[in-house]
């Protein structure tokens, strides 16, 4: 696989010069991969934002390089628009940033700055709705009549419209209902196997990530404390743990049962993969027939 983003020795201070700097992303170098969808996780204050924030020019690293497609993205500073058409952000609460008349209008502002007119521009607006669950018929209301949960699905819509190569979505089922979330995250899924694009879904979720993520970004205290595959960052669960964060459920139980001697393996994410082991587990002991 090639690498869609490349960060080299990456670094971002806020207050630079002054008596409140803070070093908010300190020296973090890793490679993105095209068509993989990436989990960033950290507690409160670990750089997570900022270093999102820097992968489509809206803050400007102090130091090091953000690489897309194999050029600098600060290599001509008055093209820095064009990068973010290519990598679209997904901030936390979306839907305060909602403003046009309609909801077509909003979905359409982002593809139609891009240039995209016309049927083309018909297209990707209907193509972004139905990507993310909205009726029809919603497209003409205004936004305002929305629903919490549609509102945040035509915000998101708005930056799908634009088709980037990379989609970065920071918190996006933060503040909705149980049900909301998990609509939310299966059409995030669904985008990303019909577009086969990349994406980077920052959350405080660990359940969330475990489930959809291939590989996961570990921030701690500005620097990178971990990238590996999924089941492999949650099979470290006492590391995650001294840094304030915690694996799945389902998963802290099955290390557990492995730290009293039950034979499971590591990375067990999800209810069905640890029913399927212990059943297995159990047929084999005898106890289950």
């Amino acid at each position: 696989m090639s690498a869609v983003l490349t960060l080299e020795n990456l670094s971002y201070t806020y207050g630079q010069g002054t008596p409140f700097e803070k070093r908010a992303v300190n020296n973090v170098s890793l490679e993105i991969n095209k068509g993989e969808l990436v989990g960033i996780i950290g507690h409160t204050g670990s750089g997570k934002s900022t270093l999102v924030q820097m992968l489509n020019g809206l803050i400007k690293p102090n130091e090091g390089k953000v690489i897309l497609d194999g050029e600098d993205i600060w290599k001509n500073p008055k093209e820095i628009r064009s990068v973010r058409f290519k990598v679209g952000m997904v901030f936390q609460y979306p839907e305060y940033q909602l403003f046009e008349e309609t909801v077509y209008k909003d979905i359409a502002f982002g593809p139609a700055n891009k240039g995209i007119t016309g049927a083309e521009l018909d297209s990707a607006v209907k193509k972004a709705a139905e990507f993310t669950g909205l009726k029809p018929q919603l497209l003409e209301k205004s936004p305002f009549d929305l629903s919490g949960g549609e509102k945040r699905r035509a915000a998101i819509a708005g930056v799908i419209a634009m088709d980037p190569q990379v989609l970065v979505l920071d918190e996006p089922t933060a503040g909705l209902d149980p049900m909301g979330r998990e609509v939310l995250l299966s059409q995030i899924v669904d985008y990303h196997k019909q577009r086969q694009n990349t994406v980077l879904l920052v959350s405080h979720s660990m359940e969330d990530i475990a489930r959809v993520a291939d590989r996961i970004i570990v921030m701690n205290n500005s620097e990178l404390f971990m990238y590996e595959d999924t089941k492999t960052v949650f099979s470290h669960g006492k590391e995650l743990s001294k840094i304030g964060l915690r694996v799945p459920q389902i998963t802290r139980i099955m290390l557990e049962l492995r730290e009293r001697g039950v034979d499971v393996p590591r990375g067990i994410l999800t209810t069905d993969e640890a029913f399927s082991v212990l059943t297995r587990l159990l047929k084999k002991e005898g106890k289950l027939w």
